[in-house]
């Protein structure tokens, strides 16, 4: 998922939510106001909050299966 800027497998919405996850998810950065309101335009209250509870989940499930050392469970395999 490191170009999916450039990659042609997204929409524009979907590259949207990506930008908005990335926002989230990296250290150091934030979600903008211009962000925020972009992600505003495409969705509703009610899928924002649902969509910025799904990154924070992953977000807080990844930290925490890497600080007790547990490992991928190999669900999916780069191609």
């Amino acid at each position: 998922m490191a170009d999916w800027e450039a990659s042609p497998l997204f929409d524009e919405i979907e590259r949207l939510v990506l930008e908005f996850a990335d926002a989230m998810t990296i250290t150091g950065r934030d979600v903008s106001d211009e962000l925020f309101a972009r992600v505003h335009e495409r969705f509703d209250d009610d899928a924002i909050v649902e969509l910025t509870e799904t990154v924070a989940w992953e977000n807080a499930s990844s930290k925490f299966n890497r600080a007790l050392r547990i490992p991928s469970q190999k669900l999916w395999k780069r191609s």
